[in-house]
């Protein structure tokens, strides 16, 4: 399965409201002219984006990773967050980080990919949220 990971663009914003309900569609569409947003696709088909923001208005967070069901476990996820953690080291980030509940198994994915546990919080009457990081090479 060919994997083809780009910036989204304002044709990919039906696709994107449809399974990203955390941000209001005129906050995507910024997003999305602002370059805060990969989608992965395999051939003509959506497969899965990634949605990033700033912790501390420096360092690359990464708020959201979705891989569609039936493209999970064929390196999308992988290929997605590989690709935007090349695109933080170009643009002079050493480290990027990103956040997953500790009753989700997206922490081991992570961990594979080399993310350390860097701490965490609970938010109110949610579970305990890790605080994972990883150092780039530049």
């Amino acid at each position: 399965m060919k994997i083809t990971v780009r910036p989204a663009c304002p044709n990919d914003l039906e696709f994107l409201a449809k399974f990203d309900r955390h941000v209001p569609r005129e906050k995507m569409e910024k997003l999305v002219s602002d370059g805060f947003v990969l989608t992965a696709m395999c051939g003509k088909s959506f497969a899965g984006w990634l949605r990033y923001g700033f912790f501390w208005d420096e360092i690359p967070f990464m708020n959201m990773l979705f891989v569609l069901e039936d493209y999970r476990g064929n390196g999308v996820g992988t290929a997605l967050v590989r690709e935007w953690e090349k695109l933080a080291a170009a643009k002079g980030h050493g480290t990027v980080m990103t956040s997953t509940q500790a009753n989700e198994m997206s922490q081991h994915f992570y961990r594979k990919l080399g993310y350390r546990d860097m701490g965490g919080f609970t938010p109110f009457g949610e579970e305990y949220e890790i605080i994972m990081g990883k150092r780039l090479e530049r």
